[in-house]
């Protein structure tokens, strides 16, 4: 019989995604080693995840990895991975900032962070962005409260809302607002506009790659020749961004456009890239949230713009409304984002072990 390792962890869920998060000294500082480890708790790669604790979904399948922090001015590190279901692949490249919501939350849990009466703020330094956030949640002198009033698209009921304020975001991995310098680029005759805030993305007009901007995840993800189109496009952008070649890679990301039907200032649907987002990414919300104030972007004609340099603006997405605070100076390819803050919520859902076969520890 194979032995079983036993590897603590909390599973939660954070905004509209959901995941085990580890204390990151748990876990081998080998990348392989620890790697082989995601994918076996996860139970990747297998399309249902049956053999462990994935939800055989993009958006159930991630994992956040937190230590206390040595760095000034910063109380935990964490560092964020994309499980594939189907491959055997762990994707430390991007960030999550709906699993970032319940890293503050897994931080006081775990004692690195001591909580106060009231609420509890805990910097943030995220090692995949190489940027730091501040998340302000609910607790008492006991700990965290999960219960609450807030309710957020894509998430049944309510729950204790969970403030994060982005800092440093401009640039995340090409340390640039705009890799190419261009407000809108034209790849495969179709415009885009190459940004970087808080993630790298491709975003288009919905109508220049033949679709409203409206149709469900369930429709844009039976358009095979749609997501090919946008793939080679994306891997084009890559390359321009000076990433490199992003073939298996899940940045850059991309985004559609198209205009607000209800109270929102942008419409838009949020790829994964190789899936629809049933609902939106935090960090994606950010980056697309600025290409719809970004006057001279491909957002222009599309997007409702809030006047002032402070401004909420909201997206218009599968299951709801995500918005976005968002504070910037200037305009146009001089535009320059201080800070994005957006409300989350999350959850603890168990507290225990996972197990995974003790010969890749060994």
């Amino acid at each position: 019989m194979t032995r079983q390792a036993a590897i603590p962890c909390i599973l939660m869920r954070g905004g509209t995604s959901k995941g085990p998060y580890f204390v990151t000294t748990d876990l081998p500082g080998d990348e392989k080693r620890r790697d082989a480890i995601l994918l076996a708790a996860m139970g990747s790669p297998d399309a249902r995840q049956i053999d462990g604790i994935g939800g055989a979904d993009t958006l159930t399948s991630k994992v956040a990895m937190v230590s206390p922090s040595t760095r000034d001015g910063v109380d935990v590190d964490y560092l964020f991975a994309q499980v594939s279901v189907t491959e055997a692949l762990v994707d430390t490249s991007p960030s999550c900032g709906n699993i970032l919501a319940g890293v503050g939350p897994f931080a006081i849990e775990r004692a690195m962070v001591r909580p106060q009466d009231g609420e509890t703020t805990v910097v943030i330094y995220n090692i995949n962005t190489k940027s730091r956030i501040e998340a302000v949640v609910k607790t008492d002198a006991q700990g965290v409260i999960y219960d609450g009033g807030t309710a957020i698209a894509g998430v049944p009921g309510t729950a204790a809302p969970v403030r994060l304020n982005f800092m440093d975001i401009v640039g995340s991995k090409t340390g640039k607002l705009l890799p190419t310098g261009n407000l809108v680029d034209e790849i495969n005759g179709v415009p885009v506009t190459l940004i970087d805030v808080a993630v790298p993305m491709m975003i288009f007009k919905a109508a220049d790659l033949g679709k409203t901007g409206y149709e469900s995840p369930a429709e844009l993800d039976a358009d095979t020749e749609f997501f090919a189109r946008m793939e080679a496009m994306r891997k084009i952008a890559g390359e321009r961004m000076g990433l490199g070649d992003v073939t298996g890679k899940v940045v850059p990301k991309a985004a559609m456009l198209s205009t607000p039907q209800g109270e929102g200032h942008i419409s838009a649907r949020y790829f994964v890239p190789h899936k629809t987002h049933a609902a939106f990414a935090v960090t994606g919300g950010l980056c697309v949230s600025t290409c719809a104030m970004l006057e001279g972007s491909v957002s222009d004609g599309l997007a409702k713009r809030p006047e002032g340099d402070d401004r909420l603006v909201l997206i218009e997405h599968p299951s709801g409304l995500l918005d976005i605070a968002l504070k910037t100076k200037g305009g146009g390819a001089a535009l320059e984002v201080e800070s994005g803050g957006a409300i989350r919520t999350a959850r603890k859902l168990m507290s225990g072990e996972v197990y995974v076969p003790a010969s890749i520890l060994e």
